[in-house]
């Protein structure tokens, strides 16, 4: 498609839904291995703390992976990277129930199925659309890729609950990997190369209204991919959206890891952490979307401190609540609004900032951030469980972290980072 606004708007919702249900089946493969921790132990005694960090190596994998996978979707387009990635997930799942050692379930689990499910994901995903919709339409394509992720958790969590129950893990697992393959022929529409970058231009005002008036400066046709990744690693605003997105990934680890654990430690059972994870899922279609139709209206950085700073006020609620399952209910309810619509002004700040030429890439280092977080948030769960008999630790750093992302995202200026000698030729 070598102009986005001759997409036809069938071609356009083609586009988005295949995106969507890419993510529906990576998203929904990922956020329920926490179901899988009690079994894995039960069955392997490896003890929690060697899954909990087998499943953080798992979130580092995912993040680490997109960068680069984004990298190679800017250049040879994302079909072949969904198909590589789609391979992958599913051996790498299929593979982790005939493994009984720590370092068996790092490669399987914690790099294997990671890295395939990095591969058919937000970056790649959400940078694929982008560059090929016109601009009024990728916040909402965005938001509503990003749903997709969450119904797959809303559909998997109890799917995969409710296999372990009556026919055991394995045979969960298993029929997790086979799902993972439907993203294979969803591929197909993903096909087509990028649009070329147009010409810079430079906004006079876009550093003072609101998303949807101030339109992304695409990065000079010239550019390199290593002189725009330079160029972010000296912007503020960019490394300001990376701190605050270590916070998200670190919420985020720790709860899809250890939630069923801390249902067990209130003396509820399995099937309440199952109906939590899938609420989750289920709410934050609502707030993506959302997120995503509010980030062509308002300051993005001012929705993700809004967001921030939510997280912490459900938690301290949740902490002095009575820990019964509706409690539960209403906690994966009310954070699932705010769960991952995180991603749609995140993503939207970045073109913002950079263009759609490397968007894939540099999404994809955020979201590197992100899982930084997300290891230490499930890592340290483990250690948190194993040290001190129970999670009170992690959520007090969780409530500390979502105050300080609220803070950090404040001083982002939503202003086009545009080079010097591309500004020049502009104003020639």
């Amino acid at each position: 498609m070598n102009n986005p606004s001759a997409m036809t708007p069938r071609a356009a919702w083609m586009l988005i839904l295949a995106a969507s249900a890419i993510l529906m089946i990576t998203m929904g493969a990922r956020l329920t291995t926490g179901l899988f921790l009690s079994p894995i132990n039960t069955s392997t005694g490896l003890g929690v703390a060697s899954i909990s960090f087998a499943m953080a190596v798992a979130q580092l994998m995912w993040g680490a992976s997109q960068p680069v996978f984004g990298a190679i979707a800017d250049k040879y387009g994302p079909a072949r990277v969904i198909v590589v990635g789609g391979l992958m997930l599913a051996a790498g799942t299929a593979a982790t129930p005939f493994v009984d050692s720590e370092w068996g379930l790092i490669v399987t689990m914690g790099l294997l199925s990671a890295a395939g499910a990095g591969a058919g994901s937000f970056s790649i995903l959400i940078g694929a659309t982008a560059q090929r919709l016109p601009a009024e339409r990728r916040a909402f394509a965005s938001g509503f890729i990003n749903a997709g992720g969450s119904f797959g958790q809303f559909v998997f969590a109890p799917l995969m609950q409710a296999i372990i129950a009556s026919a055991g893990w394995v045979a969960a697992m298993l029929t997790m990997a086979a799902s993972t393959l439907l993203t294979i022929p969803l591929a197909l529409g993903m096909r087509g190369r990028r649009s070329p970058p147009p010409v810079a231009t430079a906004s006079r005002d876009a550093g003072s209204s609101p998303a949807s008036s101030a339109p992304a400066v695409p990065a000079p046709p010239g550019i390199s991919l290593t002189e725009q990744l330079r160029q972010a690693a000296r912007d503020r605003s960019y490394l300001c959206l990376h701190l605050g997105f270590f916070t998200c990934g670190f919420h985020i680890a720790f709860l899809v890891t250890h939630l069923p654990g801390e249902v067990a430690l209130c003396g509820l059972p399995a099937g309440v952490s199952a109906t939590a994870l899938a609420l989750i899922g289920l709410f934050n279609i609502a707030g993506s979307l959302m997120a995503g139709a509010l980030s062509t209206r308002y300051r993005m950085k001012s929705l993700l401190a809004i967001i921030y700073a939510s997280r912490a006020v459900i938690i301290v609620i949740y902490l002095l609540a009575p820990k019964t399952a509706l409690t539960f209910y209403l906690f994966a309810g009310a954070l699932g609004f705010t769960w991952l619509a995180t991603v749609p002004p995140t993503a939207g700040l970045v073109g913002k900032l950079f263009g759609m030429r490397y968007l894939a890439t540099l999404f994809g280092m955020t979201l590197l951030s992100h899982q930084i977080g997300g290891f230490f948030g499930a890592w340290l769960g483990g250690l948190s469980f194993v040290r001190f008999g129970d999670y009170s630790w992690m959520w007090y750093a969780d409530i500390l972290l979502a105050l300080a992302a609220a803070l950090v995202n404040l001083p982002i200026r939503e202003q086009p980072v545009v080079r010097p000698a591309a500004l020049a030729a502009a104003k020639g």
